[in-house]
């Protein structure tokens, strides 16, 4: 893959970032409502995302989604998106209902990364990635396939 030409950076701080917001092609969507299967993370652990490596904590949300692919939610921002389905209690691993949060997206034309609040945990987007923007100071990459299933441009 070639390298990426662009960093953004997850801030960790409530609201779209400035770096996201006056991207060419900014759009906006929903996540449409699932299912995902969520398993807590007991110890300190390394969760193998299509996009790289990401550090998860004791408490964190390791996901499982409808293509197979992992990601990891921090325990302060799971349950701003996600909601337990019976007989799930929240908090237990099992299944849990998406949420239909609102995010600022861009379709990448070229490699980029993505720096996780954490400073350590690095993305890597290809030519033909979403960049999405959370509004809670995270930011994701989403490969293209997957953003077509999960989101709904324009609400």
């Amino acid at each position: 893959m070639k390298p990426a030409s662009r960093s953004y950076h997850s801030s960790d701080r409530r609201g779209f970032s400035p770096q996201v917001q006056t991207l060419p092609g900014l759009l906006f969507a929903r996540k449409i409502p699932g299912e995902v299967l969520v398993a807590f993370a007991t110890a300190e652990c390394i969760v193998q995302t299509r996009e790289g490596k990401v550090h998860a904590h004791p408490g964190d949300a390791v996901l499982t989604g409808m293509k197979g692919e992992h990601w990891r939610v921090s325990r302060g921002k799971f349950a701003e998106k996600y909601r337990p389905i019976d007989p799930t209690r929240a908090g237990q691993d099992g299944r849990y209902a998406t949420l239909p949060v609102r995010v600022a997206a861009v379709h990448m034309k070229e490699a980029f990364e993505v720096i996780l609040a954490d400073g350590i945990s690095v993305l890597t987007g290809a030519p033909g990635d979403w960049l999405v923007d959370y509004g809670d100071g995270s930011l994701g990459i989403i490969a293209p396939e997957i953003f077509a299933a999960t989101y709904r441009i324009g609400d």
